[in-house]
């Protein structure tokens, strides 16, 4: 057990973790293509005609998942950013650095599919109800972490300052989540929750879910790519990164 627990913790060190992101990359971007293309498929051309909001409401199959996600990755982003603050280990910073564009892709994607939807149903492309603010303050909770970490030209001081940040953000999820509970609002209530069953037809769920999954699997791709990258950035000046240069070219 201890001797397992040794092999993965060396994968918390930039050079180790770098090869073994490059192996995941092109099987999360296989996972994405084929639950993307399974998601769309079922969400588009099998779920049936809602009753009440007819073929409008398919766009949910684009803004439920980009909504979780967008809450998902925040609080995975401020779980590394806590790790690297309070181990101090390099890979925390560089991991929290890349989920953020991601997250706040989620977030916008979620914000303007929100908006679509509202439209024909609300009469407005924007309210200030408390689950739409809520999300758009997330939004800018990217923006400003992002911002912040670009401002600091130390990477270390940076990764502390973002770390900081997005722990006093982390109160927002929850917000978002319970906000239709909490407060009177225009936007309707959960449609899938753990406590009771879905409020929805088997097929739109499944297309919900695996669109779900393609996100998730896109989100990781992604994160990992950019990780790569801001490894090869902030350790240019070590032996393995000139090394690994030198073979490239």
């Amino acid at each position: 057990m201890s001797n397992r627990l040794i092999n993965w913790f060396k994968f918390a060190s930039p050079q180790s973790f770098y090869p073994l992101a490059g192996r995941m990359i092109p099987w999360f971007w296989a996972l994405a293509a084929v639950f993307g293309i399974a998601g769309l498929w079922i969400s588009f051309f099998v779920a049936p005609t809602d009753a009440v909001q007819g073929e409008g409401y398919r766009i949910i199959f684009i803004h439920v998942p980009s909504s979780w996600m967008s809450m998902f990755i925040y609080l995975v982003m401020a779980a590394w950013a806590a790790l690297g603050l309070a181990l101090n280990t390099r890979l925390s910073g560089m991991m929290a650095q890349a989920l953020a564009p991601t997250g706040a892709l989620m977030a916008f994607i979620s914000l303007w599919t929100g908006a679509f939807w509202g439209k024909p149903m609300w009469g407005t492309w924007w309210v200030w109800d408390a689950r739409l603010t809520s999300e758009l303050i997330l939004f800018f909770l990217y923006i400003g972490f992002i911002a912040l970490q670009a401002a600091i030209d130390d990477p270390r001081r940076a990764d502390k300052a973002g770390a900081i940040l997005a722990l006093v953000g982390v109160v927002n999820v929850p917000i978002i989540y319970f906000s239709v509970k909490w407060w009177n609002t225009l936007h309707q209530g959960a449609s899938v929750s753990i406590a009771k069953s879905p409020s929805m037809a088997q097929t739109m769920l499944w297309g919900m879910l695996i669109m779900a999954l393609a996100f998730w699997m896109y989100s990781i791709a992604v994160a990992l790519m950019r990780v790569r990258a801001i490894i090869l950035e902030r350790e240019t000046h070590t032996e393995w990164v000139k090394e690994l240069s030198e073979v490239k070219q």
